[in-house]
């Protein structure tokens, strides 16, 4: 019996430049994957991506790590990836990525899963690539790069962030490994904060860098100083910044139901450029 080889197979690093080239043409809706390969996502051994091939032709990817995420997949991709995303069910903790691609991959493999916790399927997605403040936005100075040394004081910050949108901390007992992806992102400049008094009061990260794309997120404001108008001043120094030190194009993703984010993303001159969708388990 002939046997039809699959059209799918894990990617290695012979295949990084292939895989780069095929998120450099959304960057906005791939950055995330991107980024993970270019801190070496494919290396010896590596389950992390797999790819769709037409033939020799690299045609879509899908990221397996924790998330499960979809870089320009079409229905026939999305077919093939099934096994592969039911296979790593047990260890997934979100899908995440464009709209359509997600909830499309979902549609196929969903009954191999467990109930979600939330599915947020309308998220949009957000980007500019002018500085704010050439649009006559007022920037916060007091928003700087945050230190490697700082991460203790990050810390409260970071963990309300995602317990708050997440709906449970982002660790139990030691921080300590937490701690340590904290340091990471402060050693690349990649965590903007303004501390006062000791405190981190306002943080956001640069989570995701590749093909000339920033992926903003974590963004935190205390709460006591919510809804006083100093969002919009703190994020435009952020956007700033990151078009200044990483790259020239800020992009975010924000729930649907978030109207303040919103209305401060809108009036720093971010504008909506694409849907995301997110599956959280």
């Amino acid at each position: 019996m002939l046997r039809t080889r699959s059209p799918v197979r894990l990617l290695t690093l012979e295949d990084r430049d292939a895989a780069l080239e095929l998120c450099a043409r959304d960057p906005a809706a791939n950055v995330y994957v991107a980024s993970r390969i270019l801190d070496g996502a494919l290396g010896l051994g590596s389950t992390a991506v797999a790819g769709y091939f037409d033939g020799d032709e690299l045609r879509s990817l899908l990221w397996t790590i924790a998330n499960v995420v979809p870089v320009e997949t079409d229905a026939a991709a999305r077919a093939a990836f099934a096994d592969r995303a039911r296979k790593v069910r047990r260890r997934c903790a979100s899908f995440l990525g464009p709209q359509d691609q997600v909830m499309g991959l979902w549609d196929v493999v969903g009954e191999a899963y467990a109930r979600p916790r939330s599915i947020r399927s309308e998220q949009p997605l957000l980007g500019m690539r002018v500085p704010p403040s050439s649009l006559g936005v007022e920037l916060d100075p007091r928003v700087r790069p945050g230190l490697v040394q700082e991460a203790d004081l990050v810390l409260p910050a970071a963990e309300h962030m995602f317990t708050e949108e997440i709906g449970y901390p982002p660790y139990q007992g030691s921080p300590t490994y937490y701690l340590d992806s904290l340091r990471a992102l402060l050693r690349k400049g990649r965590t903007y904060v303004v501390v006062e008094h000791g405190e981190v009061i306002f943080k956001a990260d640069v989570g995701s860098l590749a093909v000339g794309c920033a992926q903003v997120q974590g963004v935190w404001l205390a709460p006591r100083l919510r809804g006083q108008g100093l969002a919009a001043p703190m994020m435009a120094s952020v956007v700033e910044l990151t078009m200044a030190d990483h790259a020239p194009f800020v992009t975010l993703y924000v729930n649907d139901y978030n109207a303040p984010a919103l209305a401060t993303y809108g009036r720093i001159g971010m504008e909506r450029i694409g849907t995301f969708a997110t599956i959280l388990f």
